[in-house]
């Protein structure tokens, strides 16, 4: 049972009424087609999402499949939310692999109402704007529970699905007891007045009176009847109302690191950051980025007690606060501040996902230089497969950088954005190469368009490479055609193939035009063109042995082989890819030695070698299991099932089968 819930809060005081409403409303609640959502809005402050886990904590023992939690914030751009990658990220969670996700949005929607329609689970949606954003993340089972933070009600949600609980300031006396858990100091029982006061300032928001609590320990030896003039001060000076001026204060008691790395971190590529990229972005050292986030944890802007792993997980301003922390930046940056931190966070990135990309799919093509190592911001800590003792250390590598990748994947998209942004053509088309990775093993990443269409723009601007126009053009054109869209990507294909006319005749520029053959001969596949398609993929080998590439050659061979064997062609296809397959082995390319190895299985079956398909077939599920890759497993599963049908081993047959409904079913697949 997963339960993404974050540690309990130290200190929570009253919404007594709210809750009653709430677990009276789960305890009352006999849907049967849709779960029970439970809605707390009101404005950003009041303790929403530290209710919502509140309530979640309490009835989870009646939702035995679970407990979710995912901030729509963390999927907006330009305030546009993608609820594609809401559902992906659920799916995910579900245990849906990666790669299984369903590309299409309605085919998603689908996907995730199949994989919830039987379970017991919580949803906990937080900073929702509009209804609308919600019902595509409903779960599909009236035995579920969805808990919506919101800033304004969200009247449009149907009536009768909806327990609308609009949160209020803390009263005065409930307000006092939270600030007495916050501070606990012999001041407050002294001073009455001058807690009234303090209270009065803080509005009865929760967050407000944490900045503020945490003001009044950081000052031990004044007196309150100080200390509140001071705070008030602050305040009224910066006019902002509410708990915006609790956070004014907070900032204005910074130190100058401290403070310049707050006002930094709404310009880094994506919401959220890690310790390492903090670090870059601050261009000052880890240990000074350490005692800036430790400094910013205790100031109350900063919440460190939801980061895993002691720190070295994932950490984001909350919108609020990032918006605050964007105005500070407006007003207190110095020349050049904002513009020379991003460059150094987006170099820094640039050059974690080359070194990723490299450890994670070996040595190859590459269209731009190596970054090297940017000064305060070490690299992090990726082993590289090169250097490991022995085949199991290597292949925890490569697993490793790969994770890296996808984890980072926000990131990377961010930074080709910002480096487009900023003019850094170099950086933007640098980048698509890691982007180009992580598609091939996370594909339907629906970003992945956007920010390769930027690379090409990039690549284009700059306008003095061809190269990066050929390998950006031909990386744009794979995830068109995998959407269906033929013809743009035929067009992006016409586009490499001219500019490869501008290549040299260097080792690489001849592999960049050798690639334009084959997403040629690819697309004329897609599109159902075998026949030409062989003639592509023949080609391509030719220049691929005329360099001399082997695995160019082998690489094509096998794409030769598939080809003939959609043709029908056995006897042709059973040589074709028999070579490649020996190719892949000698050149001890785990990944292709398994793809060839399946696709040669294919052409034995039907040649009538059934032992011989049955050990390769073996081979290839062994490697999909080694690699926790669904698909395959799942797609070799259901050859081998035919296998055994054919070879007169019907139970055979049905276990295969049995085991590739059971994968595709824990995954919400059709």
């Amino acid at each position: 049972m997963r339960v993404e819930l974050p540690p309990e809060p130290v200190h929570f005081v009253n919404r007594h009424d709210e809750r009653e409403r709430a677990l009276r409303a789960v305890e009352e609640w006999r849907g049967r087609s849709r779960p029970l959502v439970v809605s707390l809005s009101g404005p950003a402050g009041l303790g929403k999402s530290e209710l919502a886990y509140l309530i979640a904590r309490t009835v989870r023992d009646r939702y035995s499949d679970g407990v979710l939690s995912v901030d729509l914030d963390d999927f907006r751009l330009d305030g546009v939310l993608d609820p594609g990658d809401v559902l992906a990220q659920l799916l995910q969670s579900l245990d849906v692999e990666s790669g299984l996700v369903a590309r299409q949005f309605q085919s998603r929607c689908r996907q995730y109402w199949r994989r919830t329609a039987d379970l017991k689970l919580v949803l906990i949606v937080d900073n929702a704007r509009y209804a609308s954003e919600i019902v595509p993340l409903l779960p599909a089972s009236g035995a579920s529970l969805v808990i919506v933070a919101s800033h304004g009600p969200l009247y449009d949600l149907e009536d009768g699905a909806a327990v609308d609980l609009q949160l209020r300031p803390l009263v005065e006396q409930a307000a006092t007891e939270l600030l007495g858990l916050i501070v606990r100091d012999d001041r407050l029982a002294a001073d009455p007045a001058a807690v009234r006061a303090l209270v009065s300032l803080c509005d009865g928001l929760p967050a407000a009176l944490h900045v503020a609590g945490r003001w009044i320990r950081s000052h031990r030896l004044r007196a309150l009847s100080r200390l509140v003039p001071e705070l008030r001060g602050e305040w009224d000076e910066k006019g902002v109302p509410g708990v915006e001026r609790v956070w004014d204060a907070a900032y204005n008691a910074l130190s100058d690191v401290a403070a310049r790395l707050y006002r930094l971190l709404p310009h880094h590529p994506v919401a959220s950051f890690t310790l390492d990229s903090a670090t870059a972005l601050l261009g000052l050292g880890p240990d000074a980025c350490q005692e800036a986030l430790e400094e910013l944890d205790r100031a109350g802007v900063l919440d460190l007690r939801a980061v895993p792993g002691g720190g070295e997980g994932r950490m984001r301003l909350p919108g609020p606060l990032h918006a605050h922390a964007l105005r500070r930046s407006r007003c207190d940056a110095g020349a050049g501040e904002v513009r020379e931190a991003q460059i150094r966070v987006l170099r820094w990135y640039v050059r974690q996902a080359q070194r990723a990309d490299l450890f994670a799919a070996g040595p190859r093509l590459v269209v731009t230089d190596r970054i090297g190592v940017e000064a305060d911001a070490p690299d992090v800590a990726l082993p590289d497969p090169r250097a490991a003792p022995d085949d199991v250390s290597r292949t925890a590598a490569v697993e490793r950088a790969t994770q890296w990748l996808f984890e980072e994947r926000h990131a990377l998209f961010g930074c080709v954005r910002l480096a487009h942004a900023l003019g850094m053509d170099a950086e933007a088309v640098a980048m698509s190469e890691p982007v180009w990775t992580l598609a091939l093993d996370h594909p339907g990443q629906a970003e992945v368009v956007e920010v390769v269409r930027l690379a090409v723009d990039a690549a284009v601007r700059h306008g003095g490479s061809a190269a990066w126009i050929v390998r950006t053009r031909c990386q744009l054109a794979r995830p068109l055609w995998e959407s269906g869209e033929f013809a743009e990507a035929g067009d992006q294909l016409d586009a490499a193939a001219a500019a490869a006319r501008l290549l040299g005749a260097t080792e690489r520029d001849r592999k960049l035009a050798a690639s334009v053959i084959e997403f040629q001969g690819m697309l004329k596949g897609a599109r159902g063109h075998w026949a030409a398609a062989v003639g592509d993929f023949a080609d391509s080998r030719d220049v691929h042995r005329a360099i001399p590439n082997p695995y160019g050659v082998m690489l094509q061979t096998y794409r030769m082989g598939e080809a003939t064997a959609r043709l029908g062609e056995t006897e042709a296809a059973h040589r074709l890819l028999a070579e490649a397959h020996l190719a892949a082995r000698e050149q001890r390319r785990e990944r292709m030695t398994q793809r060839t190895g399946f696709a040669l299985a294919g052409v034995l079956r039907r040649l009538g070698r059934l032992t011989e398909a049955q050990r390769l077939y073996e081979e290839a599920l062994e490697g999909a299991r080694g690699r926790g890759s669904g698909f395959d497993q799942a797609r070799v599963h259901d050859a081998m099932a035919d296998l055994a049908a054919e070879d007169g081993r019907p139970g055979d047959a049905e276990e295969h089968r049995e085991a590739a409904r059971g994968i595709r079913r824990r995954n919400g697949l059709a």
